[in-house]
């Protein structure tokens, strides 16, 4: 089942996220993936899963290789 992460992409977007288990409740989130795990580190969660929220007003330009 997927789950929705609507909300949480608006709330945060642009930034870096630590989720629970359920993959719905963020437990943490920052500009920095470093001081993101560091805050989810001092909340209890050593490895909680970690994402960065896609920013639509970012554009990628790049090269496929």
């Amino acid at each position: 089942m997927a789950i929705d992460w609507t909300r949480i992409v608006k709330k945060y977007k642009g930034q870096w996220v630590a989720l629970k288990d359920d993959q719905r409740t963020v437990i943490a989130h920052s500009d920095t993936l470093k001081s993101v795990l560091e805050k989810a580190e001092k909340k209890g969660f050593p490895n909680p899963l970690v994402t960065q929220m896609p920013d639509p007003n970012v554009s990628f330009v790049g090269q496929w290789l």
